[in-house]
């Protein structure tokens, strides 16, 4: 008997997370995917923000360096669901507003934009000062050998000061990108489908909540093996010819 209604529950569940209908695998690959395009999207604007805010903190003037500064903390400060929301209602009404007084139509901010460009400037702020620390991390008599060499700054950064930091700077962005994926669990307030928000609807109809987030915890830790897999080669391929970090213990 026991074994008979556990055969039952497994075809249960296989059924429910079936990828066509009337099973609710679909939808959570769906919003699987779609957390992995604006995890992506959102590491990438925040990689940007983060080089250019890097080489500010570092080699800007000091009203540049203040203002960095005031960026990185108070992003830092602010909770990210709180800034999806000022980005997707209060922003574009500022704009539209602005554009309205200049005779202009009102634009629309997709779930999508709001969510890439909200943890996008979350993360500009983190990557800031994971690349900040990364390039004081150099020692300074390799970049002051390379100007000795007459290396231009162009040259110098690309022969010796990104070589030099990326094994420095590959652990914190590494972090920053498994955040990236996981934050966009936050726009499900926005109504966005990405995998928590199609997770909580499959659990809703069908009532099976310990199913199907169970299989979206699946989802999420699956991703997170598969990115630590792939840095862990690029952290690997960045320290070549360097003597191997000592194990702890």
């Amino acid at each position: 008997m026991t074994e008979l209604l556990l055969s039952l529950d497994q075809t249960s569940i296989f059924e429910l997370l079936a990828p066509t209908s009337p099973g609710w695998g679909g939808n959570l690959l769906h919003g699987f995917i779609n957390s992995i395009e604006i995890g992506v999207g959102a590491f990438a604007l925040g990689l940007l923000i983060g080089m250019g805010g890097a080489h500010g903190k570092l080699y800007g003037g000091p009203v540049q360096r203040d203002l960095l500064q005031v960026y990185t903390t108070l992003i830092r400060a602010v909770p990210e669901l709180v800034l999806i929301l000022l980005v997707y209602f209060a922003v574009p009404d500022l704009i539209n507003r602005l554009l309205e007084t200049f005779g202009y139509g009102r634009i629309d901010v997709t779930g999508p934009v709001a969510g890439i460009v909200a943890l996008g400037f979350v993360q500009g702020a983190y990557t800031t000062e994971v690349l900040r620390g990364a390039i004081l991390a150099v020692p300074q008599g390799q970049i002051e050998a390379g100007r000795a060499f007459g290396m231009s700054p162009t040259m110098l950064m690309r022969r010796i000061t990104l070589p030099a930091m990326l094994p420095f700077a590959i652990p914190g962005l590494a972090n920053l990108w498994v955040s990236a994926f996981k934050s966009t669990a936050l726009l499900a307030v926005v109504g966005f489908n990405e995998l928590t928000l199609e997770t909580r609807q499959a659990a809703g109809a069908t009532k099976a909540y310990f199913t199907f987030f169970m299989a979206a915890g699946v989802l999420y830790l699956l991703l997170t093996l598969i990115s630590n897999a792939l840095i862990g080669r690029i952290e690997h391929w960045t320290r070549r010819g360097q003597p191997p970090v000592a194990e702890s213990r």
